[in-house]
């Protein structure tokens, strides 16, 4: 760099997300300082992927200069500790928008979750990205001199900045292409301008880094440490993948993942294969501990980074993986991919396809072995990633019966909201006779639970699962069986519970049927098109009576939710099922001057018993009111 031109410096103000972020930074992380050099080095790695990439199409943008490498220096006296790369660099406008926002989906929600209590802060931080903002955690200021590839000498932008609220940002000359950042050091942070200690960061978080990483050499000598002009690679500077499982380490890989998944934490788990034949590619894939906060944007970009023969390709290959396991990290690296391969041209490449096929086979395999010898980590993955792995079994109709053995479900066998039920341990408890699976959707737990649709079913010990997230209402209308046995909603159509009832019961229902057909049709008159049918029911043992909707008719909860987004649905009527036992019910068949009300104040009550929503609720209030003056009159 050369001479500032203060004339024309700008003084700016940081996005609200990136003050709170530094503060975070300041106040929060100092116990795990070290990992400030592993992001900044690894920003290094990611600009230099990324200039190998643009090449491709315009080798000019080298410069004359081709080989990428990170350059890491100190200066005792000024206190100063510097990252440098010659990678893609960045222009005014870029710098602007890396250095000084956040332009995340959901980073404001993100924000609202932290507490203040340090652990907390710093997992949640490792799943937003440490980044470029974690050198404050050593530095009072930070400056940064980059200019893009291709532009001109003077097209070089300085941007500084103490970690307050402001930072400035200048047109400057910069001859080499690439950034260079300057940490000026707290005063605390003396053990940083020491090659040995920056040596030992760099092996412990960046080895695997595959660009070189040189310093200038170190000697000692009898009177002390002498440092020379030459340079040397500290890192091992080879691509992590490539080499053979057995000579990698678990520290190795987690350090790896630790880059490749822009992560603070280890990973829960990893595969590592080398697939061979009609194709022919390297798969590292890691699934990660912890949740990232924008795991339900299924638009926001994946985390696999394509390579060809070890040269980076792009970052965030979404064809690599379908969109339910997009909380995979790693690398795919590919022997047969053209070197110039587009996100146009993979969407239709059959050698994509087969590597996506190949991928989601080892990631379904890896959750089937924790679930089946891990089931502790297996617990903790369903807990962060389970919703998400059930949009796989609407969506993937290749693999849905391998991810339906995956699902994870509350049932009433725990009567907690722990989801810990597999659909194989379900049917492992099935009473003799029963050949069908039970549940119920609803919009929470407790809903679920309480409905009194599950009445028959306590009776009976019958097992129900419970499905109260959003997804499960998408999950069960495509995955309609597993292993030969129906799933089968307690909420909807006629119930036949076959076998696990006896005759004489079958008979008591007919008999119940043809005494209220005149009380069920008067019910059905009086609530006009409010209901497609009322009918008499033997699911219910405590409650009056309850709303369920025709077999092929979609749900009451389904319906709300659909309402709720905002889609266009057919209007469906749903039936109303009376308690023939209920004392409720045995006084309606008996009344004559209230009739109207008391049908109303039965359905409206059935309507809120599954969770929906009165469409008059002071009518409801006022009518139960008379009703309560009219029995106390009595």
């Amino acid at each position: 760099m050369t001479e500032n031109n203060t004339a024309n410096r700008e003084t700016m103000g940081f996005q609200t997300e990136v003050k709170q972020l530094l503060q975070l930074m300041i106040h929060s992380l100092y116990s795990n300082r070290e990992i400030f050099l592993r992001e900044l080095v690894s920003n290094a790695s990611d600009a230099c992927d990324k200039l190998r990439f643009e090449a491709l199409h315009n080798d000019r943008l080298f410069e004359n200069d081709s080989d990428l490498k990170i350059r890491i220096s100190y200066d005792k006296a000024a206190r100063t500790l510097a990252i440098s790369d010659n990678g893609i660099g960045m222009s005014r406008d870029e710098v602007i928008n890396n250095l000084g926002t956040i332009a995340k989906s959901g980073t404001r929600e993100f924000f609202t979750k932290l507490s203040g209590d340090q652990q907390k802060d710093a997992n949640l931080i490792g799943q937003f990205g440490v980044g470029f903002y974690s050198a404050f955690i050593v530095a009072d200021k930070v400056a940064v001199t980059t200019r893009r590839a291709g532009e001109q000498a003077d097209q070089g932008v300085h941007w500084e900045s103490d970690g307050g609220g402001e930072f400035t940002i200048e047109m400057v000359d910069k001859a080499a292409r690439g950034t260079d950042i300057t940490l000026h050091l707290r005063a605390d942070q003396d053990d940083l301008l020491s090659g040995h200690k920056l040596r030992s960061i760099i092996h412990k978080y960046s080895d695997h880094i595959v660009q070189p990483i040189v310093m200038k050499k170190e000697e000692w000598k009898e009177n002390g440490q002498v440092i020379t002009d030459e340079d040397e690679t500290v890192n091992q500077a080879s691509a992590l993948w490539a080499r053979a499982r057995n000579e990698i380490t678990g520290d190795e890989y987690k350090a790896f993942y630790k880059h490749v998944g822009h992560d603070y934490e280890d990973p829960l788990a990893w595969i590592h294969a080398r697939v061979e034949g009609r194709q022919e590619y390297t798969q590292l894939l890691y699934i990660p501990a912890r949740a990232p906060f924008d795991l339900y944007d299924r638009s926001a970009r994946h985390g696999i980074k394509l390579y060809v023969r070890r040269v980076f390709i792009m970052d965030d290959a979404e064809q690599l993986l379908p969109n339910y396991l997009r909380f995979v990290r790693g690398v795919v690296d590919s022997s047969d991919l053209p070197l110039n391969v587009s996100r146009e041209i993979l969407q239709e490449s059959k050698d994509i396809e087969a590597i996506r096929k190949g991928c989601t086979n080892k990631v379904l395999s890896l959750l089937e072995d924790l679930a089946a010898n891990e089931q502790e980590k297996y617990a903790g993955f369903w807990g962060e990633f389970g919703q998400v792995l059930k949009e796989g079994a609407a969506e993937d109709f290749a693999n849905k019966d391998r991810i339906a053995g995956l699902l994870r479900f509350a049932s009433t066998h725990a009567d907690t909201d722990a989801a810990i039920v597999s659909l194989a341990d379900y049917i492992a408890r099935m009473k003799e006779g029963q050949d069908k699976i039970y549940y119920i959707t609803a919009e929470t737990f407790n809903a679920a639970k309480n409905s009194p649709h599950l009445e028959v079913f306590r009776k009976k010990g019958i097992e129900v699962l419970l499905l109260s997230d959003r997804v499960d209402e998408w999950v069960v209308s495509s995955l309609t069986g597993f292993d030969g046995k129906q799933l089968v909603s307690v909420a909807k159509g006629g119930l036949d519970l076959g076998k696990l009832e006896d005759e004489a019961e079958k008979q008591e229902q007919e008999k119940q049927a043809s005494d209220h057909k005149e009380l069920t049709e008067k019910i059905r008159k009086t609530l006009g098109k409010r209901v497609k049918e009322v009918r008499v029911t033997h699911r219910l043992t405590d409650s009056p009576a309850c709303l369920v909707a025709d077999e092929h008719d979609i749900g009451g909860n389904m319906a709300r939710m659909l309402k709720a987004a905002g889609q266009q649905m057919p209007t469906t009527l749903p039936i109303l099922e009376i308690n023939p036992t209920h004392p409720v019910v045995l006084r309606l068949k008996d009344e004559q001057k209230h009739f109207d009300d008391w049908a109303a104040v039965l359905f409206d009550q059935a309507l809120l018993a599954e969770g929906g929503q009165l469409d008059d609720p002071a009518g409801f209030v006022k009518r139960v009111n008379q009703l309560m003056l009219e029995m106390r009159a009595g």
